[in-house]
């Protein structure tokens, strides 16, 4: 366990303004108020704090996160309360904690609507501040590095599905690449041991086969690259189990198959270097076709950039290959982390994130906590496809997206309204996929509503969470008119007048809202 001197150490040793003493006092706080309680692996609790602390300095996190990380669960599992963090820290570390607090019972709940509230308060308390996830990331990565000492085989799979379904694409999202690896591995380790086990065997038997072509590459890269005159860093690594098996799942492969199971990252200075070292790669090694994407032109949604490319290369390996500056790099290791170091952003700010934005629309359009969760599932899983409008704004969306999908991307009223669309110029039916780079004009009318038909190619959460509710409200008023001539029959059959306020009157009896209400019950 990291001792209180050795952490301030850290934090001091990358932002020399961190506050020591507020991270003194956290540390003994947490210590006294945790006291004897202890972890299934037989360590104090206080030890989990203080590794999340140790997470978060890992990737140079502002001091209020180091502190958030040391209380965060100090409300929910001690006797101390949120009035006493706002006393000691200020109101700053107690929205952060409370932040945190809301969500801890996400990982012992088992039953998929609590889940699915619980996953409701985390997109809501990150989109004030994004800080409130990167602190729920590292609580769950140091949590699922003791997962083996959780006695009940039942419980470790379930938290590690939910590490899969939620935290893993949260992580890929905000860019922290090592922790989405470790998080996937790690739940892979208790979804299916079976196969891990199976692919690092083969890894192992290639490395042993080969345990030099990692560094004969490299060189060879190196070399060619200092033919052309660029200077570069180049390193090189396998992939991660997972991402082996998932491509194996995905293309219905073999490992055998699989020959880019390899991948070489080559850092240079410039956007004008990326361009040019891959210039010098393709000129001398050839290129596989399909597989070169462009990441500087076009970034990811969570600010990634870079080059893709795959060729045949060295020794006739056939390896992947991205190109990237010394800053991409660092936004691709750190992620949201890095805008803390660049001053490129605000942590406070986290609608300021498109995917963010996204998802807390399907919120908004969502009718069940468990229909809400279903839908984030979707718009954070999938792999992306990059398409235009007319006025050359960038939409990235879901593979198998369609017009409609994009036309609710652009605006739920222009989704609504969609009865048509063109495809790079052309007519075309609303249910075609879209593909890379399309540009897409939406046609929409005055007249048009939302198709239930249309829920059935739909592919982006926002989307389906709009339909269904649209076609809800029309069943909701079909059903209020045809309740309400069954109410006005009824009274003419025991020699009544109709009349609403003998309506309004029996409302508290049934607990309803409105007269509408009673119609559509009836």
């Amino acid at each position: 366990m990291m001792r209180q001197y050795d952490l301030v150490e850290r934090v001091k040793s990358y932002d020399p303004s961190a506050d020591e003493d507020a991270l003194n006092r956290a540390y003994v706080f947490s210590m006294k108020a945790h006291g004897t309680q202890m972890r299934e692996s037989g360590d104090t609790y206080f030890s989990h704090p203080v590794e999340v602390a140790g997470i978060l300095s890992d990737k140079k996190l502002d001091c209020a996160s180091i502190v958030t990380g040391l209380l965060h669960d100090t409300v929910e599992d001690t006797v101390a309360t949120m009035e006493d963090i706002e006393k000691l820290f200020g109101s700053e570390i107690a929205r952060l904690v409370d932040g945190v607090t809301k969500l801890s019972q996400i990982e012992t709940q088992s039953d998929q609507t609590k889940q699915a509230e619980n996953f409701r308060k985390l997109l809501l308390a990150m989109s004030e501040d994004i800080r409130v996830l990167l602190v729920k990331l590292a609580d769950r990565l140091h949590n699922m590095r003791t997962l083996h000492h959780v006695s009940k085989s039942e419980k470790r799979r379930r938290i590690g599905r939910e590490t899969m379904d939620i935290y893993v694409p949260l992580a890929e999202r905000i860019g922290i690449r090592d922790w989405k690896d470790e998080l996937e591995d790690l739940a892979f380790v208790e979804l299916n041991p079976d196969g891990r086990l199976s692919i690092l065997n083969r890894l192992d038997f290639l490395r042993d086969r080969g345990c030099d072509l990692i560094n004969l590459v490299m060189d060879q890269l190196s070399h060619t690259l200092g033919e052309a005159s660029i200077k570069a860093a180049v390193s090189g690594r396998e992939k991660t189990p997972y991402s082996v098996w998932r491509k194996m799942q995905r293309k219905n492969i073999g490992f055998e198959q699989l020959s880019d199971i390899m991948a070489f990252r080559i850092v240079v200075h410039s956007v004008e270097h990326c361009y040019q070292t891959l210039g010098a790669i393709h000129s001398r090694y050839q290129m596989i076709p399909g597989l070169f994407k462009d990441y500087i032109s076009i970034p990811k949604p969570n600010g990634y950039k870079s080059l893709h490319t795959s060729v045949i290369g060295p020794e006739n390996q056939r390896i992947e290959i991205q190109i990237r500056t010394d800053e991409m790099h660092e936004v691709a290791e750190l992620g949201v982390a890095a805008h803390w170091r660049y001053k490129q952003g605000n942590y406070t700010e986290g609608k300021q994130y498109r995917w963010l934005r996204e998802l807390l629309e399907i919120l908004e359009h969502a009718d069940a906590p468990e229909e809400f969760l279903e839908h984030t599932k979707l718009e954070m899983f999938a792999d992306q496809v990059f398409c235009f409008s007319p006025k050359g704004d960038l939409r990235s969306l879901p593979r198998g997206s369609t017009p409609v999908d994009f036309a609710y991307a652009v605006h739920t009223e222009v989704g609504d309204t969609c009865v048509g669309a063109k495809i790079n110029g052309r007519i075309a039916p609303l249910r075609t996929q879209l593909s890379n780079g399309d540009q897409v004009e939406v046609l929409t009318s005055k007249t048009q509503y939302p198709s239930p038909a249309w829920e059935s190619f739909v592919v982006t959460g926002k989307a389906r969470a709009c339909i269904r509710r649209y076609v809800r409200s029309q069943q909701r008023q079909e059903y209020i008119t045809l309740g309400r001539e069954i109410t006005e029959k009824a009274f003419r059959q025991h020699g009544h007048e109709f009349r609403i306020k003998a309506i309004k009157s029996v409302l508290k009896l049934f607990v309803l809202e409105s007269a509408d209400d009673v119609f559509f019950n009836v």
